[in-house]
């Protein structure tokens, strides 16, 4: 070190000037965009050699591909990168060649919107209320609003995906680095000194011919003229009837008459009317009389019924609850076409809502009115099963459009009724019986079991109190089932209706196959109950012998436990 001891020494002021120049050259800072040349590529990675910088930044060789210089991964090619850090802590460079295309794509971009200069990109993708665009010279990606994306409501943009067309810069967020782009702009740009022209031809009052719906929104509907004019024709212009939505008067491709009704050569917009083309026909609204049959034309068919025109301005409803009187929920497209001719009644008129309701069912009879007249209550017909659900069948009677209803519980008189529903199947023949028409309500009820002897007629000519003779059929924990001898009817007695004391009711004392008495408790032919108890009849039988045998020692010979005791305090009375 003995040469750098003296600093006048010759040796050591030529030392100084080497390391000025050395570090006069060295002019690295993180955050800047540097060059680098490639030196050498492995499969995975590029090594960048970078003048004054102690070791080689690695670039990854996907993320180069996918920036679109795949070939510039050649030994010897320069490629900017952005310097993040100088050194990590791992000691290592760290460099982005993606953060450095975008900043130079932002600084572009910034001189474009600055100067209100066109850039050329390509639509890349769709997103939620527009699409993406990405920036051809750069690769930076924009957002293309979808009210931007061209001067005409467009169903379909495949034609327009990945194509390479320019584009205007309307916004620019410098300091969350995002930016607006329109393409509407450009269209527009081009077309409005032609629109000036065109717009000059019309003048209020004019009559434009065969105009084609192009589209609708909210508030109106838009016209193509000719291919070179669109013009937008109100929600109050379109008819003198109430509309909610154009799509209930017009479809997409029809071709209609307007009026211009206003021109605005600022706005270069042009204000037209369908209705003006005819009279307010709700001056002579009283023409027109309730429940009385016209002719309609049917011009438009939606989900929830039609709309009809019973003359050119008088657009009238008839919803899909009044195509039919036995069908629900029919719909206008199975009946009827645009352009069909219809019979309908006018239902209701409203001058002040301007509203008038028609129905096409009421110029035909009611099927119900004629099912009323011809099968009344009571009457026995013969019907064929048409449907079929868990609880009931459907029957449809002779030609009539009625689906009449039949209960699982009107099927017989015997069997559990969900049981019986199951014998039954679509197509089968069966002679039901008329038990009740709603005319009102479009329904009528009819039962098989009652075109049968009811087996409870059996019970006509009994009375409470009355003792019978039942054969056992089964016993269970809750009591008995009988039959009465000569019944086809089972019926049950409670398990507290077999004895008086209590000990003796168990229904395990019988096995069943035995006939034994009871007496008739309870008794309602109108809702077909009866009610039948062993303990009744005993307490008959004790009350008979109480009354007819008045000493203690004449009751000890009867079958009843407790008879001696009763006997004991009737003496005593």
């Amino acid at each position: 070190m003995e040469i750098f001891k003296e600093i006048d020494n010759p040796k050591s002021k030529e030392f100084e000037q080497l390391l000025n120049s050395q570090l006069s050259r060295a002019k690295i800072e993180e955050g800047k965009i540097i060059e680098g040349k490639i030196n050498k590529i492995t499969e995975k990675y590029v090594f960048l050699f970078i003048e004054n910088l102690k070791s080689e930044p690695v670039l990854d060789i996907n993320e180069l591909k996918s920036m679109g210089l795949a070939e510039k991964i050649k030994v010897g090619e320069k490629i900017s990168v952005l310097l993040e850090k100088i050194e990590d802590k791992n000691g290592e460079v760290v460099v982005s060649a993606s953060k450095a295309q975008k900043i130079k794509g932002w600084d572009k971009l910034v001189k474009a919107y600055e100067n209100k200069e066109p850039i050329m990109g390509k639509i890349t993708s769709k997103c939620k209320g527009g699409c993406i665009v990405e920036h051809i010279e750069t690769g930076s990606l924009m957002f293309l609003p979808g009210s931007q994306i061209s001067d005409k409501p467009l169903k379909d943009i495949s034609h327009l995906m990945n194509e390479p067309q320019k584009f205007a810069l309307i916004k620019l967020d410098k300091v969350r680095g995002n930016a607006c782009v329109s393409r509407r702009e450009i269209i527009s740009s081009f077309k409005k000194e032609d629109k000036a022209k065109i717009i000059e031809k019309y003048k209020v009052g004019d009559i434009i011919k065969n105009a084609e719906v192009k589209g609708y929104s909210s508030f109106g509907c838009f016209f193509n003229v000719n291919g070179e004019l669109d013009v937008l024709v109100h929600l109050q212009e379109i008819s003198y009837s109430r509309v909610n939505h154009p799509d209930e008067v017009f479809n997409i491709g029809e071709k209609h008459d307007l009026k211009v009704i206003s021109v605005d050569k600022e706005k270069l917009q042009v204000g037209c009317s369908v209705k003006q083309l005819s009279k307010d026909p709700f001056e002579h609204i009283e023409n027109y009389e309730l429940n009385k049959v016209y002719r309609v034309k049917v011009v438009k068919i939606m989900d929830f019924g039609a709309f009809c025109e019973l003359e050119p301005g008088l657009t009238t409803l008839l919803h899909s609850s009044e195509l039919s009187w036995t069908k629900k929920n029919l719909s206008a497209k199975k009946m009827f076409k645009v352009g069909d001719e219809i019979d309908c009644v006018i239902t209701e008129i409203d001058k002040e809502k301007r509203r008038v309701a028609i129905s096409h069912r009421l110029t035909k009879e009611n099927p119900f009115d004629i099912f009323n007249n011809k099968y009344p209550v009571g009457t026995i017909i013969d019907g064929e099963i048409v449907n079929k659900n868990e609880y009931s069948l459907f029957v449809k009677v002779e030609d009539l459009d009625i689906d009449a209803f039949l209960h699982c519980n009107d099927l017989t008189y015997l069997n559990n009724g969900e049981e019986e529903l199951e014998k039954y199947k679509k197509g089968d023949k069966i002679k039901v019986k008329v038990l009740e028409i709603k005319t009102s309500e479009q329904k009528v009820r009819v039962g098989l079991r009652q075109t049968q002897t009811d087996p409870f007629d059996w019970f006509k000519d009994k009375k409470v109190n009355q003792t019978i003779t039942v054969k056992i059929i089964s016993t269970d924990n809750k009591g008995l089932i009988v039959r009465p001898e000569g019944c086809e009817m089972d019926f049950t007695i409670k398990k507290s209706q077999i004895a008086i004391n209590a000990a003796d009711a168990r229904p395990s004392r019988f096995t069943g196959g035995e006939r034994i008495d009871c007496a008739i408790a309870d008794l309602d032919l109108s809702k077909r109950k009866v009610n039948l108890s062993i303990k009744l009849l005993e307490e008959i039988e004790k009350k008979e012998a109480l009354e007819k045998y008045g000493s203690e020692g004449s009751g000890k010979n009867l079958p009843f436990k407790s008879l001696s005791e009763d006997l004991k305090k009737k003496d005593k009375k």
